[in-house]
């Protein structure tokens, strides 16, 4: 029999869709694939070194459950330098992967019945997690006429059951930066309201002239915010599955006896990778981010003149424009496949609010994208 946690989880579709389009490709059929948020770029050499020369060296057994004393202390400082998040390397947790992150601070913080608002839209996975550790999803909606910032009555969702709100800037599916009157808004419901705010920032060093504020660096956050982020996206280590989060005090040592009896520890020589990207070079990250700002102007532009109404995405690689026009979300996604052989994600995934939206993700080649924009002109006629 399955448990009762996993019958309240559904299917994700974007691993649906992706699955389509594998299928398709392996019955040799050219499929451009939209769906997963993967960087198509190999982890800059330099990384892959450190972790080599870790190997060779013999950092090949357990480390300390929160991960190796370097990598916790690198974390920290470019949180307080960086992010100006006031932190120390004792507050630390490396996990495997920010998933993995996201999944174990909800499984250490939410109880049965709680509630966890979810800006609409938001990434599929929170969702899912906020249901397997008990608790429920309550969704508040954002403006799409303002580029998906959160609208100005997010207090109308907060109930006493209120445990927690989950941040995601800039955001997974729409590429918004939220402006600092929203994270101060959040800020100040979370003191005034006394809830968590997890604060997924995976994708902040991946924005386009518009700065990430960490909302644990405004006043009186820091003790009631939980910071995820990792390596995946910046630095195209998806495969490597290495993510950390930055906790209060009093959250860590339930957060440390979650990961003590499920993972142990992050894979030790993959740690010491991680202490290069963040202390080695820089410039493998700004040629990735230059890349992705040059697709996403071609893309967005494009789609534009095809009639798919797209706002700019100010930070990550997706663009979520709305198909309305020529049909609903899961319509158009469907279409796209069978006939132009394009594989993307339906909104409606996303949150109710995206059942007009297409979310599609530009990790992937200019000249993919350009033949992408020539075979939905065909379609679209």
């Amino acid at each position: 029999m399955i448990s009762a946690r996993l019958e309240r989880v559904e299917e994700s579709a974007t691993l649906k869709y992706s699955k389509k389009a594998k299928d398709l490709i392996d019955k040799g059929v050219d499929v451009i694939n939209f769906t997963l948020g993967e960087p198509d770029f190999d982890t800059p050499e330099n990384i892959t070194e450190a972790a080599y020369r870790a190997m060779k060296k013999g950092e090949t057994h357990y480390s300390a459950v929160p991960g190796i004393p370097k990598l916790r202390e690198a974390i920290a400082e470019k949180l307080r330098t960086e992010n100006h998040i006031p932190t120390n390397a004792k507050n630390v947790m490396v996990t495997q992967g920010a998933k993995l992150a996201i999944f174990e601070a909800l499984m250490t913080v939410v109880d049965d019945g709680d509630e966890v608002l979810l800006l609409d839209p938001a990434w599929v996975s929170y969702e899912a997690c906020i249901k397997m550790a008990g608790g429920k999803p309550v969704w508040v909606p954002t403006d799409p006429d303002n580029n998906y910032q959160p609208l100005h009555d997010i207090s109308k969702y907060v109930t006493s059951k209120t445990k927690m709100i989950i941040l995601n800037t800039p955001c997974n599916p729409t590429g918004s930066v939220y402006d600092k009157p929203c994270i101060q808004e959040i800020a100040d419901l979370s003191i005034d309201h006394d809830f968590l705010v997890m604060s997924d920032e995976i994708y902040e060093k991946i924005t386009y002239g518009k700065d990430n504020i960490s909302i644990a660096s405004l006043d009186g956050m820091a003790d009631r915010t939980i910071t995820v982020n990792g390596f995946s996206k910046a630095y195209a280590m998806t495969g490597w599955r290495l993510g950390y989060l930055n906790v209060p005090d009093h959250i860590f040592p339930s957060l440390e006896k979650i990961q003590s009896h499920s993972i142990s520890n992050v894979t030790t020589f993959i740690q010491h990778g991680g202490v290069e990207a963040l202390t080695g070079p820089q410039d493998a990250l700004i040629r990735m981010r230059k890349e992705f700002e040059e697709r996403r102007s071609i893309l967005v532009k494009g789609l534009n003149n095809l009639g798919l109404k797209c706002p700019m995405p100010e930070g990550a690689f997706y663009a979520y424009p709305d198909v309305s026009a020529f049909g609903s979300g899961e319509e158009i996604t469907n279409r796209l496949l069978e006939e132009a052989h394009i594989a993307v994600s339906p909104g409606v995934a996303f949150g109710e609010s995206g059942k007009n939206n297409i979310r599609i993700s530009y990790a992937t080649s200019k000249e993919r994208i350009q033949e992408a924009l020539v075979r939905m002109e065909k379609m679209f006629g």
